[in-house]
């Protein structure tokens, strides 16, 4: 399930202790979770910070729908090429029709994503939630 889904929720910790849940793109990779960002976001400031981070995906609209994963773990800021390759050739295929061009993003936001990007590491910990209400029914 956590493959095939299209958006994760990555929440990671400010340093008062407030946890901050953003949507991400990511893809699986040897039983990581990665995405990029832009490398000055403070997403990435969070996580050199306190690498303890939570991921959730889910799916589902009507109640006995609903399913989901949530994993705990720790992230980090890696800085590997080769792995930076492989997250970008995963996500270039996950992800081709649904970026939206950069000629029609406002020069703001097409400069913050120009910027030099991070890659961030999801490394689970044994501690997984699950839920698929349908199996209530079976």
């Amino acid at each position: 399930m956590i493959e095939a889904s299209h958006t994760g929720i990555f929440t990671t910790l400010r340093r008062d202790g407030v946890p901050i849940a953003l949507p991400v793109w990511f893809v699986v990779i040897d039983a990581t979770i990665c995405m990029t960002t832009p490398g000055g976001s403070k997403k990435v400031l969070r996580v050199r910070h306190d690498g303890r981070s939570s991921f959730l995906v889910e799916s589902g609209e009507k109640w006995a729908e609903l399913k989901a994963v949530h994993l705990t773990g720790r992230a980090e800021v890696v800085d590997d090429p080769g792995l930076v390759d492989r997250v970008a050739a995963a996500s270039g295929v996950k992800y081709a029709g649904f970026r939206t061009a950069s000629s029609t993003m406002p020069d703001a936001t097409r400069k913050h994503y120009a910027a030099s990007s991070a890659l961030i590491r999801f490394v689970p910990d044994e501690r997984t939630i699950s839920w698929d209400n349908f199996r209530l029914f079976s």
